[in-house]
């Protein structure tokens, strides 16, 4: 599903490059869970958005779903975003003045898809079913708990039934009992409609839910022993 060569990214500064990635390898395969841990600043949201085609390294390869998507253009790379890819953020990003089934819909608006508008909406309500938010379908994102807000953002990033879903520190405002709620959601979705995962995170009780865990320091990935007793790919 995703193959990392030689990733490198760097920011241009007054007087000084910032290199935040270099030489970056990572393999995850079709189905598989992964997470990624490392202190504030390391590089991991940088990451996150060089996979989720929202920024272009400075040099090396992506490949997801066996497209190289550093060298999509943006049409292309929006496309990709959408037909592909889930993502849930630490802040959700929930549109204010929608109720929750209407931002479960938001990403059928663009793309050129042929379902109809009756059954997305179904398929909406069955996901947000899913996700135990039954009673609130028609509430606004205020009237919601931290959980719910990130159930719904579980429910959106899944609408468009991506194969890849990117996590971004998505349990980072949740009590302990919260984000095991959510670990258990996500992990329900990977192993129910074989979606690849992939969580940053600070959490490191949520990041060894996952079957392999790395941790990012010095612009690389470095796998760390799990409980399961094994390694993440070397990188």
């Amino acid at each position: 599903m995703i193959t990392v060569r030689n990733l490198s990214k760097s920011y241009e500064t007054p007087g000084e490059t910032v290199e935040v990635l270099k030489d970056l390898e990572l393999d995850l395969a079709d189905g598989s869970t992964a997470s990624i841990v490392g202190p504030s600043g390391c590089g991991k949201t940088t990451l996150l958005n060089l996979l989720g085609a929202l920024d272009k390294p400075t040099s090396g390869a992506i490949e997801i779903d066996g497209l190289d998507i550093a060298r999509l253009s943006e049409p292309d790379a929006a496309a990709f975003r959408n037909h592909r890819l889930g993502f849930v953020f630490q802040q959700h990003h929930l549109l204010p003045q929608l109720n929750v089934l209407e931002n479960v819909l938001v990403p059928r608006l663009s793309g050129d898809w042929e379902e109809t508008a009756a059954t997305t909406q179904e398929r909406a309500t069955e996901l947000l079913i899913k996700v135990g938010l039954q009673e609130r379908l028609h509430h606004l994102p205020w009237q919601l708990s931290g959980g719910e807000k990130l159930r719904t953002a579980v429910a959106r990033a899944l609408i468009n039934q991506p194969k890849l879903i990117l996590a971004d520190e998505p349990t980072g405002s949740l009590d302990p009992a919260s984000t095991d709620q959510v670990a258990d959601l996500l992990l329900e979705v990977n192993r129910d409609q074989n979606v690849t995962l992939l969580v940053v995170t600070h959490n490191h009780g949520l990041a060894k839910r996952m079957e392999q865990t790395f941790e990012l320091k010095t612009g690389r990935l470095h796998p760390l022993i799990t409980d399961h007793g094994s390694p993440g790919t070397p990188s």
